[in-house]
């Protein structure tokens, strides 16, 4: 194993094994998560970990009665089956041992109350807020828990998909804190298929510039 042979390893996984995971090693995994940077190290984060598979099928099924929901205020055609057709993979994570949902912070950035008493235009403040450095760090804890878990022979998906659903969600499993919001979702498990093959990637040359 080289040095970043870790990076490589990790695979977005959609179908797990029935078998449990223990507590340390859910504790090992999102100590590792924490450990990422964050703005003005604010650690900016809180993770809910779900065990009861009963309640993870509920979260589902609220995704998909969300998904029916907004796909019913849609008259064109091809614009709902652009929405439904998304939704198998936005409850992948139903069959899962686990899952852990990550809640972000409300990130206020440096400048953000000079400009609104300047009265600053909209454009100004959406450029100011464009880079989220609260989205920013939950990431980062976010890429750290799937390498930590990928590393440890566990797989994960990192999931947006079933966000239009998150306050349903978030109310069913009654977890609420102050200026947090559900950011992303993951299954954790044992992977059922150890040869998934990740999508290729676009060459270095064209994401890659060096100014010297």
């Amino acid at each position: 194993m080289t040095e970043l042979d870790f990076i490589y390893k990790r695979k977005s996984i959609r179908q797990f094994k029935e078998e449990n995971i223990n507590d340390d090693d859910i504790k090992t995994i999102i100590k590792a998560a924490i450990q990422a940077p964050s703005g003005k190290n604010e650690q900016g984060w809180h993770f809910v970990v779900i065990k009861n598979k009963e309640k993870i099928k509920k979260l589902a099924s609220i995704v998909e009665e969300k998904n029916d929901e907004l796909a019913s205020y849609l008259n064109d055609e091809n614009d709902k089956r652009n929405l439904t057709k998304f939704l198998k993979y936005h409850t992948i994570f139903k069959n899962a041992p686990i899952i852990i949902l990550a809640y972000a912070k409300n990130y206020i950035p440096a400048g953000y109350k000079a400009l609104k008493a300047k009265g600053a235009s909209q454009e100004e403040i959406h450029d100011l807020l464009r880079p989220s450095p609260g989205i920013q760090g939950i990431s980062a804890a976010m890429e750290n828990l799937q390498l930590a878990a990928a590393s440890m022979n566990y797989g994960t998906c990192w999931m947006t998909g079933p966000l239009y659903a998150a306050k349903e969600m978030s109310e069913y499993i009654s977890f609420s804190k102050e200026n947090y919001f559900l950011a992303a979702i993951t299954p954790l498990g044992i992977p059922e298929n150890e040869n998934v093959v990740s999508p290729p990637r676009k060459p270095l040359e064209e994401l890659l510039t060096i100014i010297e």
